[in-house]
């Protein structure tokens, strides 16, 4: 079929600044640090709650519910999958319904369900099996069993959809970007965020996970569950001091009606002349002002949505579309724009987060095996996370309390590492993580083989160079690209990148899962002993499978470095791309329109 040929302009813009006039903001009677002290005050006890049934998930299933090899790293992956996929339902309530707010407080109160439900397996000994006798008697959970653990840990999957994708983006709201200060308070939040709950968690989880591990799961989990109603309680006494964005309707929608406008008109070729694109001019209101983005010259293919083809059949009287799904404006082209421009950075992720999924679920198992004795203490396993968390606290510190101040005093200029060098670093570190752990899990099995043991005389030291390699990749890898998503969105869309964020999360641990599968499936062909597979890890070969997710990691730097890193763009050309006019629920003077 031949093309059909309109006239349609790119927009130029007069200047090279490429910024659109913004509409001044009143003083900010809200928001700011204060409100942070909330959010952070809120985010620390949550996440102590929910990480301190997390980090120890796998043994509580392993010693409570006899689960062992494959079908414990399924349950435990599948879970994790959940808990950071449901954020996707819970910026579609956030930004099309209930607001960040509201959508946080009611993921907060499921939350706190689920957690009161795995309490209770942990205090009512008839919703477990009977506890494992040596490695030849342990009876198995019934179904009933699993399925009132398995409501639980649903009940947190949504309570995490809610909290997961409004609780940075909330946090990201308290700042005026369009300031010079409000945007250097945002950049040094994503770091703050992470370095608050991970100090509280450091305290906490050495006194709850010993507690679960070694005097009682049950009063172990009510800690934390107990530690969810508090993080409710600081989160509503905050309440007042909140800037909250009015909901602004569901991106996704909108997304999805650029796609199908796009493919419509796929064969009509945009000329950079004559008409423009379909650009309805905004509507100005005290009540609710508008989110406006720039086009831009990307990904010219979805401009074609907003292409007025015919304007007697596509517009009203009014000038306004009839058909939202056949012809959709310039700013829903943008939205669409900005989440297709993440994805490249987006996906080199998830293979980092592959690795931090190695730590908590076959990391874990092979301290179970190991020696944990330090004279007469025994360390529990799900200690070894807080290795991974110190490191991460020890490195934010540094970057952002010696390293930042000193290089801007020394540069006259404020200097941090760039995006691009942070998560190249961060792939790096998932790799030798790998690298260490095989090392490691090669002299843990031999020694258990030579002593017939189920039990390594290994000490537990020699596992922490890998827990330590798996905190930095995620205090490189991690925190990067959470920042890159939520900076390459307009401020509307930040419950969105949220969502993705954790979507990421979730990717990689079915992917795990999969690959899991895959493995044990394919290394136990021909009647060869499997890789991976059953209660005793002295019977597998887990290096050759750190192996090969490590030789993922390899592919993963240099898919980024030639090509997705190429997408990274800093605050400044990010800015230059858009403008944003958010909707503030506290007072905003308009200027007076002129006669």
């Amino acid at each position: 079929m031949a093309e059909e040929i309109i006239n349609a302009s790119q927009y130029s813009p007069p200047e090279e600044s490429n910024i659109a006039p913004i509409v001044p903001r009143s003083t900010r009677k809200k928001g700011g640090w204060t409100a942070i002290a909330f959010i952070l005050g809120n985010e620390s006890f949550e996440k102590l709650a929910s990480v301190s049934l997390i980090s120890n998930m796998t043994t509580y299933l392993r010693t409570k519910y006899n689960m062992g090899g494959v079908f414990l790293v399924n349950v435990v992956s599948i879970w994790s999958g959940c808990s950071n996929i449901t954020p996707l339902a819970g910026a579609f309530l956030a930004d099309a319904h209930l607001g960040r707010f509201l959508t946080l407080l009611f993921g907060s109160l499921a939350s706190f369900l689920g957690m009161g439900m795995v309490t209770l397996t942990a205090g009512v000994d008839e919703l477990r099996p009977p506890n494992c006798q040596g490695l030849a008697t342990c009876s198995d959970p019934q179904k009933w069993q699993l399925a009132f653990l398995f409501a639980g840990l649903g009940f947190m999957a949504i309570g995490s959809g809610g909290i997961r994708a409004c609780n940075i983006a909330f946090g990201a709201d308290q700042f005026d970007t369009n300031t010079e200060k409000g945007r250097s308070q945002l950049k040094s939040f994503f770091n703050w965020w992470y370095f608050s709950f991970t100090i509280a968690l450091i305290i906490a989880l050495t006194v709850v996970i010993y507690i679960q591990t070694n005097i009682s799961w049950f009063i172990g989990f009510l800690i934390p569950t107990c530690c969810l109603a508090l993080s409710i309680m600081i989160f509503l006494i905050g309440r007042n001091t909140y800037i909250r964005l009015k909901p602004q309707g569901c991106v996704f929608i909108d997304m999805a009606k650029v796609i199908n406008a796009a493919c419509r008109k796929r064969h009509v070729r945009i000329v950079p002349s004559g008409n423009s694109l379909y650009e309805p001019v905004p509507k100005e209101t005290a009540e609710n002002q508008i989110s406006v983005l720039r086009h831009t010259d990307r990904f010219k293919c979805l401009d074609k949505a907003a292409v007025v083809v015919d304007s007697s059949t596509e517009l009203n009287a009014e000038g306004v579309a009839k058909d939202s799904w056949r012809l959709c404006n310039v700013e829903q082209v943008e939205r669409l724009k900005c989440v297709v421009g993440i994805i490249p950075v987006w996906v080199a992720g998830i293979t980092c987060f592959i690795t931090m999924e190695q730590m908590n679920t076959f990391g874990v198992l092979q301290v179970i095996q190991s020696d944990t004795r330090v004279g007469n203490f025994n360390i529990p396993p799900g200690w070894m996370g807080l290795a991974s968390m110190i490191a991460l606290a020890i490195w934010i510190f540094i970057y952002e309390c010696v390293y930042v101040p000193n290089a801007s005093k020394i540069s006259k200029k404020e200097a941090r590492l760039s995006l691009q060098i942070r998560v190249k670093i961060g792939i790096f570190m998932s790799i030798l993580c790998l690298a260490v752990a095989a090392f490691v899990e090669i002299r843990r099995r031999d020694l258990a083989l030579k002593e017939g043991t189920f039990i390594s005389p290994l000490g537990i030291a020699i596992f922490l160079p890998q827990f330590i390699l798996s905190g930095l990749t995620e205090a490189f890898a991690a925190v990067s690209v959470m920042e890159f998503l939520n900076n390459q969105v307009p401020e509307t869309m930040r419950s969105v990148a949220g969502a993705i964020f954790f979507l990421s999360l979730s990717i990689a641990s079915y992917l795990n899962t999969l690959i899991v599968n895959i493995v044990e499936m394919l290394s136990g062909l021909h009647g060869r002993k499997p890789w991976l597979g059953g209660h005793d890890l002295n019977q597998n070969k887990l290096e050759r499978f750190y192996i090969l997710i490590a030789g993922l990691g390899v592919l993963n730097f240099i898919y980024f470095h030639f090509y997705a890193s190429r997408y990274i763009l800093s605050y400044e050309e990010s800015k230059r791309r858009q403008t944003v006019l958010e909707t503030r629920i506290d007072h905003v003077d308009l200027p007076e329109k002129k006669s």
